[in-house]
Parts: structure tokens; C-alpha cells; sequence
């Protein structure tokens, strides 16, 4: 299980990261998107060496690159209030709202991950969590929350801006879309709080979070694909929001195992469905065809 945590953590972090911020502000976070790939190279070589200082150092300079991103999410938040407060449209990289609240979970989720990072790579039990929890939460929150709560903000991005003669367009798109820029970020935060009260709040954040990622994948496929006329692009699309279907399935019986005692699946089975499933299926392709359509 660890050689394939481990090979998707690297993907999050050497591709889905950077080219995801290029996806929420082009202009704002070009520097941070071009320098990206250097701390996300030495949190890519901290997994594979074993752990002790070296490796932790590596790590701590990686969540030092994370936490500085996460400090600008409150900053675009004023910024969208001030905005809103003031009655001027905002522009396309800063939308006030739902969507907003989406993209800045994303920038604030891979600092979650490398805090998780640094503590497995060092060998501490950091809130008494085990060493293989800790293992899991870098990837979940470089893909559950970082990608999916990007993703999610741009569908609300485009069902804000759409108008409502648009080809896939249907009565409900807008506030469905606006369910999925709430309920992702929020469901990521009850999964994540549930590690600290019991299985059953953490089964309340899958639900949620499944529910934000179902109205995802259905604004996808429904709403956006279908005026896509590139085909690799549509297919991309596809893609993903046919993968989320069947990986938050599992995540839902993996915590309804853990909350009430039926048969589940292991660890290592979800890393290698769901952990995999997500990364390839959903991140990656949603992350290449949304930069095909802002290049489009």
C-alpha cells in the first residue's frame, strides 16, 4: 500500500497542485504555480526515504510552501466580501460566494496534508492519530481536498457566469451547483473533524461530502460536457464524473463500516479503488480538461 500512497501523493503534489492554481487565478497565483514544483519535489522525495530527520526536514520545508499558500485564501475572502459589499462585479478568478468559499478550501487543504506529513515522517503520533492514518490523510487532502473543492468551485464558476440559454443548461443547474461549492468544502471539514469525535461524524461528513460530489458529477456530465466540442476534452469530463460515481460509493461503505461494524473494506482495498480511482479517474482528468477549456 505504500508504494502506491506514496505514487499518488506524488502526483498530487508535482502536478494536480500547480496546474490547479492556474485553474483558480491565472494571474494571481502564477508565481506561486511556477515555483510550486520545487518544495513539491522535496515533499515528493521525503516519501520515499525512510523516516527520521532528513526526511522530516524535507517535509517541514513542503508544509512551509503549503501553509504560505493557505495564507492567501483569506485574503481573496475579504477581497470577495469587500467586493460584494461594494456592488462591483467581481472578476472571473474572484467570484464571491459558494465558489469562492471552494477554491480558497483548496488552497488552504494542502497545508492540512503536509502538517500530516511532516508528523508521520518524523514518527509522531501527532494527536494520537496512528502512523498509517496519518499516511492517508496527505493524499485525501490533496485530492479530496484540495481537487475536488477546486473542481467544485469551478462548476459553480461556470453555472454562475452561464446563461441560462446555454446548451446543457437546465432549471436547478445554478443552485445545485452552488450546493456542491458548500458541500464539498464542508463535508472535507466533518470528515475531518470526525477523526477527532467518533465514526459516526465522520460518516456524516462522507454523506455530506458524497452528496457535493454526486452534484459535481452530474453538473459534469449533464450541464458542462455537452458543450464541449473537443472530444478528448468531453471525453475527460466524462471521465470524471463517471469515476466519482463509483469511488464515493466505496467511501460511503467504507465509513458506514467503520461507523456501525458491517463488512467493509480494508485500507489498503480502498487505497487501491478509491485512493486510486480519485486520483487518475477524477483529479487528473478533471484537472486536464478544465485547462483545456480555459485555454479553449
Amino acid at each position: 500500500m505504500t508504494v502506491l500512497v506514496n505514487l499518488i501523493v506524488t502526483l498530487g503534489m508535482l502536478y494536480v497542485v500547480p496546474a490547479g492554481l492556474r485553474l483558480i487565478d491565472p494571474a494571481g497565483l502564477r508565481t506561486a504555480a511556477r515555483l510550486w514544483p520545487v518544495p513539491a519535489a522535496l515533499g515528493a522525495l521525503c516519501l520515499w526515504l525512510p523516516r527520521g530527520i532528513p526526511a522530516t526536514v524535507l517535509a517541514a520545508l513542503y508544509a512551509a510552501a503549503a501553509l504560505a499558500l493557505a495564507t492567501r485564501a483569506p485574503a481573496r475572502l475579504l477581497e470577495a466580501r469587500r467586493r460584494s459589499r461594494a456592488g462591483g462585479a467581481p472578476p472571473r478568478t474572484t467570484v464571491s460566494g459558494p465558489a469562492e468559499v471552494a477554491v480558497c478550501t483548496a488552497l488552504v487543504s494542502p497545508s492540512i496534508a503536509a502538517t500530516a506529513l511532516v508528523a508521520e515522517r518524523a514518527g509522531y503520533r501527532l494527536f494520537g492519530f496512528d502512523l498509517d492514518i496519518l499516511a492517508l490523510t496527505v493524499p485525501h487532502f490533496h485530492f479530496a481536498g484540495f481537487t475536488a473543492a477546486l473542481v467544485a468551485g469551478l462548476v459553480c464558476r461556470a453555472g454562475d457566469t452561464a446563461p441560462a440559454t446555454a446548451p446543457g443548461s437546465t432549471p436547478g443547474s445554478a443552485t445545485l451547483s452552488r450546493w456542491a461549492a458548500y458541500s464539498v468544502p464542508g463535508g472535507t471539514l466533518l470528515v475531518l473533524l470526525g477523526y477527532f469525535v467518533d465514526d459516526w461524524a465522520e460518516l456524516a461528513g462522507a454523506v455530506v461530502l458524497t452528496t457535493g460530489m454526486w452534484a459535481v458529477a452530474l453538473l459534469t456530465w449533464r450541464d458542462i460536457r455537452p458543450g464541449v466540442r473537443d472530444r478528448t476534452t468531453g471525453a475527460l469530463l466524462g471521465t470524471s464524473a463517471a469515476v466519482l460515481v463509483a469511488t464515493m460509493l466505496l467511501a460511503l461503505w467504507w465509513a458506514a463500516g467503520e461507523a456501525t461494524g458491517i463488512t467493509h473494506p480494508t485500507l489498503t482495498w480502498m487505497a487501491a479503488t478509491h485512493g486510486l480511482g480519485n486520483a487518475l479517474g477524477f483529479a487528473l482528468c478533471s484537472v486536464l480538461a478544465w485547462r483545456r477549456l480555459t485555454v479553449d
